[in-house]
């Protein structure tokens, strides 16, 4: 029994960096959209690539932001208290969602601030500055603008317009500074919405190859950039941590990440010219 136990503290010691990954969430499908009108954003704290375990948002957040052609917008009385559920359907925990119309053509680029989270199994708290960009008819306006965000994930290519199999790039700053050398966790939002916009479906998306890669983690180089290539269609979060190590909150240790949502869209196979073409009546008689 005593063998059988330490196998077992040995396989949760292997998986521990699975469950690791902390992602703060701004989201409803389709960053990319034909129209405008009414769209419900959804704001749980979870672990992306499994929906689950949640991680309980009890404080309201201390801001939310939507910029629109360089105008900044408080959106924090739109802020309703929900309780999200996981794709196991039983489990939930406190989250948040608001309500916001997009009226013109363009970019919507919503930042949200939460209040620290203590992670006990960690004996810190988590603060992750998160950003999701939206686009109305086709017409990019503010995805290359700095929001003000004291940490903030600046992408190189409108981050609602990645194609799957295709490079992405970013730099994460600081105060509107890049920060070199960043340490970033890349995951896959595994779980599509419930029709309701009260939680993940059960159905998972993709299978990982093995336990520990559903978590990415690239570095930064020395000017903040970094680039990843999204190999499947769908929601990528990046996380940039622990921006700056010498904050504390409540006596413990506080890590300030910068978050960026994108989304990477697949191409299907009219979209491209064809590799096979038909054999000339010379090349034939050769």
């Amino acid at each position: 029994m005593k063998r059988l136990a330490l196998w077992v503290a040995l396989l949760l010691a292997m998986l521990a960096p699975q469950v690791a990954a902390h992602f703060q969430l701004i989201h409803a499908e389709h960053y990319l959209r034909a129209r405008g009108g009414s769209v419900t954003l959804n704001m749980p704290f979870t672990h992306p690539s499994h929906g689950a375990p949640m991680m309980a948002m009890t404080a309201k957040p201390l801001a939310f932001t939507q910029q629109h052609r360089g105008k900044q917008t408080d959106l924090s009385a739109s802020l309703q208290p929900i309780n999200w559920h996981a794709p196991n359907g039983t489990d939930s925990a406190p989250a948040w969602q608001a309500e916001v119309k997009f009226r013109r053509l363009g970019d919507y680029v919503f930042n949200l601030t939460p209040a620290p989270y203590y992670e006990a199994s960690e004996d810190k708290y988590i603060q992750q500055f998160t950003k999701v960009i939206f686009n109305v008819g086709g017409l990019p306006s503010d995805w290359d603008q700095p929001s003000g965000a004291a940490f903030e994930i600046m992408p190189d290519i409108a981050p609602y317009g990645v194609y799957a199999g295709g490079l992405f790039s970013g730099t994460v700053q600081v105060a509107g500074k890049p920060y070199p050398h960043a340490e970033i966790e890349v995951e896959y939002l595994n779980h599509a919405l419930r029709a309701d916009n009260s939680g993940f479906m059960p159905k998972a998306q993709i299978i990982y190859p093995a336990p520990s890669l559903n978590i990415q983690t690239i570095k930064a180089d020395a000017n903040g950039r970094f680039q990843f290539v999204p190999p499947v269609a769908g929601y990528w979060g990046f996380a940039a941590l622990d921006l700056d190590q010498e904050q504390q909150y409540e006596g413990k240790a506080l890590s300030q990440d910068a978050v960026l949502w994108i989304q990477a869209h697949a191409l299907s196979p009219q979209h491209l010219p064809s590799l096979v073409t038909a054999a000339s009546p010379k090349s034939q008689a050769q």
